[in-house]
């Protein structure tokens, strides 16, 4: 059993096929507040060094919350999913118009998808970063304007999803397809049997 601290249906989906027990432990998010982690590149900051500090405080936050509302201690997992391009980090576009220029850089080119996970169980923390390619083929304006008018791309790293119908546009990929939907299975099964044998070893 533990704690899931994301709102992303796709990685509750692909938590749920490893067969792991969780609950949702939803972050602060709401206009107006102050978010519980915010989610923004410090200027010089690496793309994978960026994504290992969001999952990891994604992970250390939750862990907090739990304790604040004297839930039971379990593990509290957070992973962070970003699409990079030239050493530039696509986070989700903020409206249409921001989509459709991440796709038209994205078009005919190949990026980089990082993903890292983080699971914190009491004072261990166990991390693990996922990376893969993925070249997308040459996209007209209008398959772009088309592909954005869907919806789809308005709450997605890079401003699309693979697993929908931005497959359409992609002609290969490298690396982890989980990781690239938002959470890379094997290296998120690595990390739980790691902190299971910390937690028995104790």
């Amino acid at each position: 059993m533990l704690y899931l601290a994301s709102k992303s249906p796709r990685r509750q989906a692909l938590l749920a096929q490893l067969g792991v027990p969780y609950e949702l432990l939803l972050m602060r998010e709401a206009p107006g507040r102050v978010a519980d982690v915010i989610e923004e590149v410090l200027a010089g900051e690496p793309a994978r060094h960026y994504v290992e500090r969001i999952a990891r405080t994604k992970a250390n936050v939750g862990w907090e919350r739990t304790q604040k509302r004297k839930l039971p201690p379990h593990p509290v997992l957070g992973a962070d999913t970003e699409v990079v391009l030239d050493d530039v980090v696509f986070g989700k576009p903020v409206d249409a118009a921001d989509a459709a220029a991440m796709l038209a850089r994205l078009a005919g080119r190949t990026h980089d998808v990082i993903t890292g996970v983080a699971v914190r169980h009491e004072d261990d923390v166990v991390f693990a970063m996922s990376e893969s390619r993925v070249t997308f083929a040459k996209m007209s304006p209008a398959e772009i304007k088309a592909y954005v008018a869907t919806g789809e791309p308005l709450d997605k790293a890079g401003a699309y999803a693979i697993q929908g119908r931005a497959a359409a546009f992609v002609t290969r990929i490298e690396g982890s397809y989980t990781g690239i939907v938002g959470l890379p299975l094997y290296e998120t099964s690595q990390l739980l049997a790691e902190l299971a044998k910390r937690v028995r070893a104790r």
